[in-house]
């Protein structure tokens, strides 16, 4: 494994019900998630995905690749543009995973992209992975 080497690409359909799924677990209701009209009255092109969902999507592609949630030690995002979900089709969100760094003692730090389209939605996203014990 080296610096630059892709590790996983995920690619993750967002639709308008998984909003108000998320929006009910989360206690989020605001309308900019569910409501265009709301959404374009905020500046808005449309409704949105929650920023949280967003990272918690870089969160599984990253848990998928480790084996799951104990080998990661940390886990940064900055929401950079917003998911925007049409009410008639899927929003796709791609994460792809890339060795930024790799340290001494075996963790592997990930260098995430997410994209929505030709947007990045999240920079910089990075995670870091313990080593398999």
């Amino acid at each position: 494994m080296n610096s630059g080497d892709e590790l996983f690409r995920r690619d993750f359909e967002i639709t308008r019900a998984d909003l108000v799924a998320y929006a009910g677990a989360s206690g989020d209701q605001n309308p900019i998630h569910q409501d265009d009209d709301a959404a374009r009255a905020a500046g808005l092109p449309g409704v949105i995905a929650h920023g949280m969902y967003t990272m918690g999507l870089a969160a599984r592609a990253v848990t998928e690749w480790a084996g799951g949630p104990e080998r990661i030690t940390e886990l940064t995002a900055r929401f950079a543009k917003p998911v925007v979900v049409p009410a008639d089709a899927p929003a796709t969100v791609t994460v792809v995973g890339t060795v930024r760094r790799l340290h001494d003692d075996g963790a592997v730090e990930i260098a995430m992209t997410a994209t929505s389209g030709a947007d990045k939605v999240l920079a910089p996203a990075r995670a870091t992975v313990a080593a398999a014990s």
